[in-house]
């Protein structure tokens, strides 16, 4: 990543202050509904990995697989 990367967080302000107002200005709310989000995304991650390790192709990747081979 480079260094103007690293210094231009303005996505990173403008997305707070979108969540921000999702929960009508209150800041324990936002903080609350991003740990659900978080918590969320860690769960279909490890089932992701699970799936994975089992051997399993999520249905998106079969479907560029066949598109590919053909």
């Amino acid at each position: 990543m480079s260094a103007t990367a690293l210094l231009d967080n303005s996505h990173y302000e403008q997305a707070c202050d979108q969540a921000i107002a999702m929960c009508d200005g209150n800041l324990r709310s936002t903080i609350k509904a991003l740990i659900m989000a978080n918590e969320y995304l860690e769960a279909e991650f490890e089932e992701l990995q699970a799936a994975i390790s089992a051997g399993c192709i999520p249905e998106t990747s079969r479907s560029k697989a066949r598109s590919s081979a053909a």
